[in-house]
This record gives structure tokens, C-alpha cells and sequence, in this order.
């Protein structure tokens, strides 16, 4: 069985999943969006403003589990606009800083119309 993982550092789960879950000493994370978790109001900017604030989603995750972004072995990206991939990516390097495997993609539409999505997976050690 796995355990939940619920933080009010990150956004609520807007659907029927959880923020992210742990199997074994993995960690699953939801896709995270540029919600601010704390007014549950989307985060209005450029790629850079929105990647920023997935990120600290991101890090409210990975506090809960009681890890950080080290333990990060895989991310998956989506982007609203491929054109935004340098600048996205200026943002994603300060955070990734040991190079997990990473997938990024162009995705047509994302929930509230944000600009980018990451989930992740992680090592509990």
C-alpha cells in the first residue's frame, strides 16, 4: 500500500488524486500548476514568475516527505509554448542542481491554462 502525502505548502488537489503518494522509498508528485497554495489563486506571469512557483510547490512536496530537490530522480515538464524552453529552463537549473532524468514536452492545453507543469519522482533515503 502507499501513503499519502498531504501539505498545505503546496496546492489542494483540484480532482480526485493526491498531491503525491509514497511506494517503498519512492515518492509520486502530482503534476504541480503556478498555484499559490496559501490563497489557492493562480500565480499571473511570464514562464519565469509560473515555473518559479512550481517549484516552491514543488519544494513544499518534498519537505513533507522530509527530502529535498537532491532526491529528485525524474521530472516530467510540460510546456505551454516550446518557445519558452530557455527561459523555463533558467529557472528549472537553480532548483535541479543534480540533473535528474527529465522528460519535457509541448502540451496543447494545461488545467487553468497555466504555462508549465512539473511532476516529479523521488528517492526517500
Amino acid at each position: 500500500m502507499f501513503r499519502v502525502i498531504q501539505t498545505d505548502k503546496a496546492p489542494a488537489a483540484i480532482g480526485p488524486y493526491s498531491q503525491a503518494v509514497i511506494y517503498g522509498n519512492l515518492m509520486f508528485a502530482s503534476g504541480q500548476i503556478p498555484i499559490d497554495p496559501a490563497s489557492g489563486q493562480l500565480v499571473e506571469g511570464d514562464i519565469r514568475v509560473q515555473a518559479q512557483q512550481v517549484m516552491k510547490n514543488i519544494e513544499g512536496l518534498l519537505q513533507a516527505a522530509g527530502i529535498g530537490f537532491a532526491n529528485v530522480i525524474k521530472t516530467t515538464c510540460f510546456l505551454k509554448n516550446m518557445d519558452d524552453f530557455a527561459a523555463f529552463n533558467e529557472i528549472y537549473e537553480k532548483y535541479f542542481t543534480g540533473k535528474p532524468a527529465r522528460s519535457c514536452v509541448a502540451a496543447a492545453k494545461l488545467p487553468k491554462d497555466v504555462l508549465c507543469e512539473v511532476e516529479v519522482i523521488a528517492v526517500i533515503e
